[in-house]
C-alpha cells in the first residue's frame, strides 16, 4: 500500500501501515473464475467464490449482488446502468460490507466502529446487526436525517462529530486504536467486496470488459475495487483488456480531479464548498495516490460536475422512474458529459444509491 500525502494526519499513516501486511496478502491472491461452475450458482456476489479469499461457510449475507444491468439512452447513446441502489441498505456499499463483516465475524470480533457520511455506515450497521456485532458509527453532524435514522434502526450507536468529513475520520481513528476499525477506506477487506462490481459487469456482458466504466469518486472505494476486479479478471485470462475508469467528482469538492489535472503528487488544499452529492464530498481521501494511479493505468480521467448539472440529472432520471440519491445523479451528470465528448461504444455506469437516502 502506498502512503498518503503529507496533508493527511499521522493517524492516517498509522492505519495505512497497520493494515499494509494484510493488504499485501490480499493483493497477492490469485483469483480464479471457473465460468461453468459460476453459471449454475446462486445469483449473488458470492458466486465468485474462487475470487474472494474468504471462507464462505460462515458468511454474513443478505443474498446480495448481481444487480440488474439496464440499457438506458443517455446523450443519444445506449449505455448500461447497474442498479446498485437495489441493495438491502440502499447502496453499492453493501458489496464491501458483506465481505468485511464476514471477515470480522470469522475473527470472532464483537465490537467495531466505522466513520462515514452515510451510505457506508448504513451498510456496515446493517451487516453488523445481522451478525449481532456491536457497532459504533461516527458521522459528520450535518449528515442527512434519512441516513442517521437508518443507521439507528439497525441498532448501531451514532457519534455525531462537529466539523466536516475529515474531522469525523480523525475522531474515529483515535477511537479505533482500541476498537476494530471496520473502515471502508482503510480496511482492505472492504475492497474485496467492491471488486465484485467488475466481476458482475463482465459476466453480464458475456464475460467481456466494457470500453469504459463511469464511477463516483470520493474515498474511491468503488474505483479501487473495480480496478482490482478488472485486473484480476485480466490476469485470469477472462478478459483481454481493462476498461477506462472515469471518476466523477462534484465541482464543489474535487481534490482528486485537481490533483490529476495538475499532475500533483499530493492532494491540493481546496476550498470545500457544500455539495448535494454528499457521498463524494471528501476533501482529503486517504488513498488519493492509489486512486490516481488506478485511473492513470486504465487511461482514464476525472470529470467534474456542477450543482446545477447534478440537479438536472436527478430530475431527468426521476422522470424516467429512477429515484436516486444526488450522489448517483452526479455520476449520471458526469456520464452525460463523457458521452458527449468520447466515442467508446460499450459504456457502463451505475445508480450508486437510492433516492430515499436524501429524503
Amino acid at each position: 500500500m502506498k502512503k498518503s500525502n503529507k496533508n493527511n494526519t499521522s493517524l492516517n499513516e498509522y492505519f495505512l501501515l497497520k493494515m499494509e501486511k494484510e493488504e499485501q496478502m490480499l493483493n497477492n491472491f490469485e483469483a480464479k473464475f471457473p465460468i461453468k461452475k459460476i453459471a449454475i450458482r446462486d445469483k449473488n456476489l458470492w458466486r465468485y467464490a474462487e475470487g474472494i479469499p474468504l471462507d464462505q461457510n460462515n458468511k454474513i449475507s443478505f443474498n446480495e449482488g448481481f444487480t440488474p444491468l439496464l440499457a438506458e439512452k443517455i446523450a443519444g447513446k445506449t449505455v448500461f446502468i447497474k442498479q446498485e441502489q437495489l441493495f438491502s441498505s440502499g447502496s453499492y456499499k453493501d458489496r464491501g460490507a458483506t465481505v468485511l463483516i464476514s471477515k470480522v465475524q470469522q475473527l470472532g470480533i464483537k465490537k467495531i466502529l466505522n466513520d462515514s457520511s452515510g451510505n457506508a455506515a448504513c451498510a456496515i450497521a446493517a451487516y453488523a446487526a445481522k451478525a449481532k456485532i456491536n457497532c459504533e458509527i461516527y458521522v459528520p453532524e450535518n449528515t442527512s436525517a434519512a441516513k442517521t435514522n437508518q443507521i439507528k434502526a439497525y441498532g448501531a450507536t451514532i457519534k455525531k462529530i462537529k466539523g466536516d468529513r475529515e474531522d469525523t475520520a480523525n475522531a474515529a481513528m483515535k477511537a479505533a486504536q482500541k476498537t476494530y476499525y471496520a473502515s471502508h477506506c482503510f480496511n482492505p477487506w472492504f475492497f474485496e467486496g467492491t471488486k465484485t462490481f467488475a466481476f458482475e459487469v463482465c459476466e453480464q456482458l458475456g464475460w467481456k470488459a466494457p470500453d469504459a466504466v463511469i464511477l463516483p469518486c470520493g474515498n474511491g472505494t468503488l474505483v479501487l475495487g473495480c480496478y482490482k476486479g478488472f485486473v484480476q479478471l485480466a490476469k485470469a485470462g477472462v478478459i483481454t483488456k481493462i476498461p477506462k475508469i472515469i471518476a466523477i467528482q462534484a465541482a464543489n469538492c474535487s481534490p482528486l480531479a485537481e490533483m490529476f489535472s495538475k499532475k500533483l503528487s499530493e492532494i491540493p488544499s481546496i476550498k470545500k464548498n457544500i455539495t448535494i452529492a454528499e457521498g463524494i464530498a471528501i476533501a482529503n481521501p486517504p488513498r488519493a495516490i492509489q486512486i490516481i494511479d488506478a485511473i492513470k493505468k486504465t487511461n482514464g480521467f476525472f470529470i467534474k460536475v456542477s450543482e446545477t448539472e447534478i440537479k438536472k440529472s436527478w430530475k431527468k432520471m426521476a422522470l424516467r422512474g429512477h429515484f436516486i440519491e444526488h450522489t448517483s445523479a452526479a455520476t449520471i451528470a458526469g456520464l452525460e458529459k463523457f458521452l458527449k465528448n468520447n466515442d467508446e461504444k460499450l459504456v457502463v455506469s451505475l445508480f450508486s444509491s437510492h433516492g430515499l437516502k436524501n429524503h
